[in-house]
């Protein structure tokens, strides 16, 4: 494995019923394909070596004879080649025919596995020509010179770079319990299937979904190659499926009804897999049920490493959902906090919240999900307190913004300057105004804050945190300050994706009629809010009277420290792959130089600034990532960050 990545492929070749010679050619051509552009593994339909549709032309001791023959013809081409190869073929077991998965590397037969469930209802007809390998007794078979331990016990294979996989059979996977339930318990990372399913009217579209589900309940791998092209026609078609999936998502499909061989490759991220299975206990504890259970493993030959280039895509923002499913998460998103904002609100029986509006985009999304709350719970929203204080640092825009916003959502305006609280905190401590140092900038975000909660007393109601994942990440608030609230409902949300959600919100008729008295009004101003630039607005404007302390400027691009944050916490990657990842996800965008400089930062910031988060207000959790210390993300605040940032500095040397 290079990065966790195992290439692997399905090839469905095309087939000439019960003609092995010119299948095995076929086969061949498929696999010297896939050698070249460095395939460890390669899987091809069900009994592909005859043609699954056969049918009484299995009884013929001719066609297992020939089969026979085609598979030492395999195993000499195959001598010489790295790559390891999942055929499918009839063997004679004694008095049992076995419809069987051959798996093969460098001439040599590593294992046969064979077919558990053999369909035999509506055109299915197998059980008129196989046994099950439930019954099967264990047994020596001598087969196309090679000696095999054949029986029911569940096989492992293991490759050189100690990748597990494991195979069934098509029927296999459509059965209550699949063989590939006990395999992936059983330590396999990958499952590939040899099937050879017709096409029927929807039938399709189910086996995606089933694929899909199986993929991510055993958190495997599973690679599908399906007949096609060839097959008899007499009372159904096979199409041919090339399909690969990961951990339920689809990584690779073919075209269906090709009249030529086909093949798909992907990789698949094994050390991916491995970080999901062991953060999930409930698999975990399912694994109980191997234990005292038999498993076969069995070792593959050993190759010698090839050089590593990425070949599947990487979303640059994973925390955005895609633009056909946009409108629907953000939606949820909204949902989920404004139904935590209203548990909170009716367990402590309050009827208002104070909001500290500052015209940017954290204080906005709040905002909004104030206002939609309110209007759930039939309160009026006259007990929504927005607070705008405004500072040294506040620019005619953000300030205008803030106000329009906070009118046209009809809600308490109050606004309190603290310029004149926080000069004369300067002079208490002695500190120099003109020194626009830490002192400086925290001063105001923790004079702003006792004004929040001081309000809040005075009304009786609850402080609402606007701030998000990715200060929390890297610590970019102040502590005590802005840091603190008494319901944070961005809590789990990142900077790239709030973006999204204020534009859901401004582009939605509905949501904005809604909201707002005036709903162009609103989506102009939200617009905005959108197009100003991050910034906490803690230092003077510049001469023109623009915003002139930038948040990216200071810190590093958010989509970078999210997609960092992202593979970070949610699979537990080490630097290096992370910045493999992030190069190729911003290819031409940004530098080796620059995606390092701020990967350093990242994790300098995120392991030093924990203690921030070991004492977090209450908010709800709405995506895969959340830095909860009750919930997702448990960390000692004096961890030492020294392996990580060692490895950073060394990734510029590769």
């Amino acid at each position: 494995m290079n990065y966790g990545f195992i290439k692997v492929a399905s090839a469905v070749p095309s087939v000439k019923v019960a003609d092995c010679k010119y299948n095995v050619e076929q086969i061949e051509q498929q696999i010297i394909l896939a050698e070249g552009q460095g395939v460890e593994i390669i899987v091809f339909p069900e009994l592909s070596l005859t043609g699954y549709t056969c049918q009484d032309l299995f009884r013929q001791n001719l066609l297992l004879e020939t089969t026979e023959s085609a598979m030492l013809m395999l195993l000499d081409f195959t001598r010489q080649l790295n790559i390891i190869s999942i055929v499918g073929l009839p063997i004679a077991v004694g008095d049992l025919l076995l419809n069987c998965a051959a798996i093969i590397q460098k001439g040599q037969i590593l294992g046969i596995v064979a077919k558990e469930y053999l369909p035999n209802y509506n055109e299915f007809y197998e059980k008129r020509w196989f046994a099950s390998v439930q019954d099967l007794r264990t047994t020596e078979l001598r087969f196309a010179g090679n000696q095999i331990n054949l029986s029911f016990t569940p096989q492992i294979f293991v490759t050189c770079d100690g990748v597990r996989f494991g195979v069934e059979i098509c029927e296999d996977v459509w059965a209550p319990t699949p063989p590939s339930n006990h395999l992936a318990l059983a330590g396999a990372d990958i499952i590939f299937n040899l099937s050879a399913s017709d096409e029927l009217i929807g039938k399709h579209d189910y086996l995606c979904k089933l694929l899909a589900q199986q993929s991510a309940r055993t958190i495997t791998g599973y690679v599908y190659s399906s007949a096609g092209f060839g097959e008899s026609t007499q009372d159904v078609v096979y199409g041919g499926n090339a399909l690969i999936f990961e951990n339920g998502h689809l990584l690779q499909s073919g075209p269906r009804f090709a009249m030529t061989s086909q093949m798909q490759v992907a990789q698949i991220d094994v050390e991916r897999l491995r970080t999901e299975r062991r953060g999930n206990t409930t698999y975990v504890n399912a694994q109980r049920r191997m234990i005292g259970e038999d498993v076969i493993f069995k070792n593959a030959h050993s190759i010698l490493p090839k050089d590593f280039v990425l070949e599947r895509s990487v979303d640059a923002h994973p925390f955005i959902p895609s633009p056909d499913m946009m409108e629907k998460s953000c939606e949820e998103i909204l949902n989920i906090q404004v139904m935590g904002l209203a548990k909170r609100l009716v367990h402590t029986g309050c009827q208002k919240v104070v909001v500290g509006i500052s015209g940017g985009l954290d204080s906005t999304l709040a905002l909004l999900v104030c206002a939609m709350t309110f209007d759930k719970l039939g309160l009026d929203r006259s007990g929504i307190i927005g607070v705008t204080m405004p500072g040294f640092g506040t620019t005619d825009r953000t300030y205008t913004n803030a106000i329009k916003l906070m009118q046209s959502l009809r809600i308490t305006i109050r606004e309190i300057s603290i310029a004149k609280s926080v000069t004369q905190h300067f002079e208490d401590i002695g500190h120099d105004i003109s020194v626009h140092d830490t002192t400086y900038e925290n001063s105001q975000a923790r004079e702003r804050t006792q004004i929040l909660m001081d309000v809040s007393n005075q009304e009786g109601g609850l402080v609402i945190g606007t701030g998000d994942l990715s200060e929390l990440a890297l610590g970019w608030c102040t502590y005590n300050g802005d840091h603190m609230s008494m319901y944070a409902v961005n809590v789990s949300i990142p900077k790239t994706l709030i973006r999204h959600l204020v534009a859901f919100v401004a582009d939605s008729d509905e949501a904005s009629q809604q909201l707002s008295k005036d709903g162009r009004t609103s989506h102009e101003v939200l617009h905005d809010v959108i197009d100003t630039p991050i910034s906490p607005e803690l230092t003077p404007a510049d001469d023109q009277g623009n915003i002139a302390q930038k948040t990216e400027d200071l810190v590093g691009p958010y989509e970078l420290h999210d997609f960092f944050l992202y593979y970070f916490l949610r699979f537990g990657f080490r630097p290096k792959k992370i910045f493999m990842l992030a190069m190729h996800a911003f290819e031409g965008q940004y530098s080796r130089e620059f995606v390092h400089h701020w990967l350093h930062t990242f994790f300098w910031r995120f392991f030093s600034q924990q203690f921030k988060r070991s004492c977090l207000p209450d908010g709800p959790k709405v995506g895969s990532v959340s830095l909860s210390p009750r919930g997702d993300w448990r960390m000692p605040t004096d961890a030492i960050v020294d392996s990580w940032m060692r490895e950073v500095d060394s990734v510029l040397d590769e």
